[in-house]
């Protein structure tokens, strides 16, 4: 069964750091980039940030310089290190596969983050 599945959400204060994890299935994770989205309440879902099988990044303007991903092949995981957090942060965060060779893009359930003092 194929499976992305976030974990790691939460509430923060403003400045604070919060690490989100993205498991993925070995057959998913061995052939796609992977990439996290969010969605804030009454906004379009955004890009946030991708990272390819080889290790090319992206991210969004926005969140340039604070947020990390990355990835580890041996836990077929997707992480994101999203450090300085401002309240426009606030989302759910949701983790996806994007599509290759025909086969189609893979998303999770999300995982809210929440960022208030």
């Amino acid at each position: 069964q194929v499976q992305v599945v976030e974990s790691g959400g939460g509430l923060v204060q403003p400045g604070g750091s919060l690490r989100l994890s993205c498991a993925a299935s070995v057959g998913i994770f061995k052939n796609a980039a992977m990439a996290w989205h969010r969605q804030a309440p009454g906004k379009q879902r955004e890009l946030v940030a991708r990272i390819t099988i080889s290790g090319s990044t992206n991210y969004a303007a926005s969140v340039k310089g604070r947020f990390t991903i990355s990835r580890d092949n041996a836990k077929n995981t997707v992480y994101l290190q999203m450090n300085s957090l401002k309240s426009e942060d606030t989302a759910v965060y949701y983790c996806n596969s994007e599509p290759w060779l025909g086969v189609r893009a893979y998303w999770g359930q999300g995982t809210q983050v929440t960022v208030s003092s």
